[in-house]
């Protein structure tokens, strides 16, 4: 055809004839039809067969070997030609020729014009600097294309209440509610406020703004601190502003009571299941929590141990319970853990319903019991008082009924009410190392709604939400205030009591925990400094006390003098519980719970006591003279001693022998050597060095018990220590004081 490639290129580009100039080999029909269309247009004559395989007509004059080769090519058509005629003679008919196709034979000028004009104009070639500016034309249009994208989410409007906190930059307004900046800037220079994008602007005139688009908002809930969690208050920690999200909720009962009084007998007879044939020597041995319903309306019971081995547990019942049912036996009346039961529902304040149980065993005496009762200020409503009283059997079932009555008509007068749409706040009540689980741990919901999936922060340690069992052992996914469910995710086990608050993130989680760890820390440390500070600035008006003594008689004078201290401030003592004996565990988490401190007169205090008091910033005070107890308490109250402590040596003794050690507990001699010794804490000094520690737990001269070893003589004594004395060592007895702001 006389063409070059880069020609044939060119006029494969200008007509769209399905092939890409860069392609090597094309079908043979749509050859055919390309090169018809090329020689119509530059007028070049084609010869065409039946078969329509074309030859080139040669206008000009050929070489003898170009004619050679054309003859060549003709027999070799025509061969193909034979061979192929009987195959094509059915189909000739019905199709349509390539060439035909795209010849213009019989195609106006006006549509060959008008297929011009569609065409795209000839590429020219471009300089490299023309490339340049078309490259950043179409960044910039690339661009441009974006923006109006990003402003459309911009100026969506967010639907429903919009919370924001008290204070709030321009630009997270406008991300929070969809307002576009410039018009919050604007509405706010209206109003006379003069703000930037990046300045902060109050609730109240956020409010203003979104007023001005139809935007509801409202103040978002104020986070948890570290401080509010460890302080376990939790009216604080639930308490909402706006009442109407408030929906009533079910009561959380526990239940209390001395051993084998039938504490679990009677939740078995409400739950109609046989729980006490499970535990371990028919006496409950873990906290339990459990939900009835009764008259359509649920209660939650949580059945909190009676022995003293869970008076820690019972101490932190008492604090999450609504109601307290104080279970004694009708042949029995009241026993010591049942006093400290009612001194633990008072402190709390919880309403406390009595439930006089084995009503049906011979030697029952109602009377009797409501008599004990209304020794220890709980007077019955039979006789004028203000607390209900329900005879039972929980064998029998008489009274059951009656009691559930009684639960649900002082949950309507407490009015109990909960947020259910809130971050979840639960307390846990027992814990324990599940074979297959890992740690878990038994939650009572306060408020909000907990679900699986939820991060939180429970005491010194955190966690994720895996799985929720209810009593039944079914697996749920949420379960909504005063709900008890066991919950796996914990980084460890809990502790009992511990306060589980639901956060938004693992960062803010992580904050949280860390804030945790360090106030605890400090609040260890502080312990009775704090307190005093805080009685000083009349922050503390009742000085909670647990009191214990060697007899009745001293424990009764000194309840009876401390009931007379009166202070200008206002400030006063408080003995929440008082016995007699040596200071137990459960006295120490008893004035942990409520936040007091342990004092003994003529009692010992065991190492292992001491050691659980440290761990609880419990103060733990020791004294063998009464007024010497009653000046320090007077002087705490009013403000005359100083947060701060100091050490008294009072005596030191010479080891001469050693009779005989079992663990921590020896039985060694010596001389007292200076001062005097009584049952108080000592350093061992060998030399000049200082090798350990320990307390003297008592004192023995010849044959008789002494309180006090006197310079001079020898002793023999009983220490709790876990070092080994040899003779020749000098143990040094000290005190702790007060220091007064006198001194």
């Amino acid at each position: 055809m006389g063409m070059t490639g880069q020609q044939l290129r060119r006029e494969l580009k200008e007509v769209d004839f399905g092939v890409k100039p860069t392609d090597r080999e094309i079908a043979d029909r749509i050859a055919q039809g390309i090169i018809r269309y090329v020689a119509t247009k530059h007028g070049i004559t084609i010869k065409e067969d039946e078969e329509g395989v074309e030859q080139e007509e040669v206008v000009e004059d050929k070489g003898a070997d170009d004619e050679e080769k054309v003859d060549k090519v003709d027999k070799v058509d025509k061969e193909k030609k034979v061979e192929k005629e009987e195959k094509k003679e059915e189909t000739d008919d019905k199709k349509v020729h390539v060439l035909r196709k795209l010849s213009l034979e019989g195609v106006s000028d006006a549509a060959v014009r008008a297929q011009a004009a569609s065409r795209p104009a000839p590429r020219r070639v471009m300089s490299k600097k023309d490339r340049d500016r078309q490259r950043q034309d179409a960044d910039v249009d690339k661009a441009l294309q974006k923006k109006p994208t990003e402003v459309q989410q911009q100026i969506k409007k967010k639907e429903g209440i919009v919370e924001i906190p008290e204070a709030i930059t321009v630009k997270e307004f406008a991300e929070k509610t969809g307002v576009q900046v410039p018009k919050i800037i604007s509405v706010l220079m209206k109003n006379g406020v003069m703000a930037t994008i990046n300045q902060t602007i109050d609730f109240d005139t956020a409010g203003i703004v979104a007023h001005e688009f139809k935007v509801q908002v409202k103040k978002a809930k104020v986070a948890v601190s570290a401080e509010g969690l460890l302080a376990g208050n939790l009216a604080t920690l639930l308490e909402e502003e706006d009442k109407s999200v408030l929906k009533v909720r079910p009561p959380v009962v526990t239940v209390m009571g001395h051993v084998d009084h039938g504490k679990t007998a009677i939740l078995d007879a409400i739950r109609k299941t046989d729980v006490v044939s499970q535990e371990a020597g028919g006496i409950t041995q873990g906290i339990g929590a459990y939900q009835v319903e009764h008259e359509g309306k649920h209660i939650t019971f949580l059945d909190t141990p009676g022995h003293q081995a869970f008076t820690a547990m019972r101490a932190r019942g008492a604090q999450i319970t609504d109601i307290v049912v104080l279970v004694v036996a009708a042949e029995e009346g009241i026993k010591p853990t049942t006093i400290e039961a009612i001194d633990h529902a008072k402190d709390a304040g919880v309403p406390i319903l009595v439930a006089i149980n084995k009503i049906d065993k011979e030697g029952a005496d109602k009377d009797r019991v409501m008599g004990e009762l209304a020794q220890h200020e709980l007077q019955p409503e039979e006789w004028g008082g203000q607390t209900p009283v329900v005879a039972c059997s929980a064998k029998t079932g008489q009274g059951i009924s009656d009691l559930l009555d009684h639960i649900l008509i002082l949950a309507e007068i407490g009015d109990l009410k909960a947020n259910p749409n809130r971050s979840a706040v639960g307390t846990i009540i027992e814990s324990h190392l599940d074979p297959s689980l890992g740690p878990v741990g038994s939650v009572v919901v306060n408020a909000g709604t907990l679900k699986v999936g939820d991060i939180f922060v429970c005491g010194a340690i955190s966690g994720k939400v895996k799985s929720m069992d209810n009593a039944k052992k079914d697996r749920i996914d949420l379960v909504g205030p005063s709900g008890a469910v066991r919950i796996s995710g914990f980084s460890s086990v809990p502790e009992t009591g511990d306060i589980l608050q639901v956060v938004g993130s693992e960062q803010e989680a992580k904050k949280l925990h860390t804030e945790i760890l360090a106030a605890r820390e400090l609040s260890k440390k502080r312990g009775i400094s704090d307190l005093i500070s805080r009685l000083s600035e009349g922050k503390l008006t009742t000085l909670k006390i647990v009191l214990k003594a060697d007899s009745v008689g001293s424990l009764e004078a000194i309840e009876g003098a401390l009931s007379k201290i009166k202070t200008e401030s206002g400030a006063a003592p408080k003995v929440i519980h008082g016995s007699v004996g040596s200071i137990a565990e459960s006295d120490v988490m008893m004035a942990a719970a409520s936040g007091g401190i342990v004092l003994g007169f003529d009692v010992v205090l065991s190492t292992h006591v001491e050691r659980i008091a440290g761990n609880n910033g419990v103060e733990v005070r020791l004294y063998d003279v009464i007024y010497e107890l009653l000046d320090e308490v007077t002087g705490i109250l009013e403000g005359l001693i100083e947060p701060e402590e100091k050490e008294r040596v009072i005596g030191r003794l010479e080891v001469k022998g050693m009779f005989f050690r079992k663990r921590s507990d020896q039985v060694i001699g010596g001389k007292v050597t200076e001062g005097i010794l009584k049952r108080v804490p000592f350093r061992i000094l060998r030399g000049t060095d200082e090798v350990g520690t320990g307390r003297i737990t008592s004192l023995r001269h010849i044959d008789k018990d002494v309180k006090e070893a006197k310079e001079g003589k020898e002793y023999g004594m009983r220490i709790d220590c876990n070092f080994t004395l040899e003779e020749g060592d000098v143990l040094e007895a000290y005190v702790k004081e007060f220091k007064k702001k006198s001194e």
